[in-house]
């Protein structure tokens, strides 16, 4: 975990704090069959960042994910693994996480899936602790949001007094154009609260 230096504790600017994942997706040439195994695997590293002052408002997201192999004209859909925002300010106030993409790209020459070609869902809360108030931003795989912009991914508030934590579990989904070229494909997705 890293911290970064969001103010003291007597000021109260909003705070923005960002943890990123990278994900990876293989695809497999044109008529062939793809398996993790045939690409090798990579592994994306993420941090969280803390607020450094009295009051604290935390994101964590794991450190990569895989979608897994796939076809061009296909789709992917996997889950990102458990995102947590961990909220102990003081009072009761709102969070909002969102959730934003890279494009996907591979080799040389480059090759792009772009992030129109990407999908987030939050699902429900799969973990809490403290009171307070949870809101998916997707709850369910009908409510997929395209991530060509930032979207929310979470928001809540807490109790009075009580520290909180909501954790969910996201899923991403990508469709891979049907001229895409065969390779392993890495993006970034990035989680805020603020």
């Amino acid at each position: 975990m890293r911290k970064s230096c969001a103010g003291d504790s007597s000021a109260r600017t909003p705070l923005s704090l960002a943890a990123s994942i990278a994900v990876l997706l293989a695809l497999a040439a044109p008529g062939a069959s793809a398996s993790t195994s045939d690409f090798g695997s990579t592994v994306g590293v993420a941090s969280a960042t803390v607020a450094w002052r009295a009051d604290q408002l935390a994101i964590t997201v794991p450190n990569s994910a895989s979608l897994g192999s796939g076809t061009a004209g296909s789709t992917l859909s996997a889950s990102l693994g458990t995102v947590t925002v961990i909220d102990s300010r003081s009072g009761n106030p709102i969070w909002t996480a969102t959730v934003a993409s890279t494009d996907f790209t591979t080799g040389a020459p480059v090759q792009t899936i772009t992030k129109a070609n990407v999908s987030y869902w939050s699902g429900s809360t799969t973990a809490s602790s403290g009171g307070g108030i949870r809101t998916p931003g997707q709850p369910t795989a009908a409510q997929k949001v395209t991530l060509t912009a930032p979207a929310t991914a979470f928001s809540g508030r807490k109790v009075i007094g009580i520290a909180n934590s909501t954790s969910w579990e996201p899923t991403l989904v990508v469709t891979i154009p049907a001229a895409a070229a065969a390779g392993t494909y890495t993006g970034t997705i990035t989680h805020s609260v603020a």
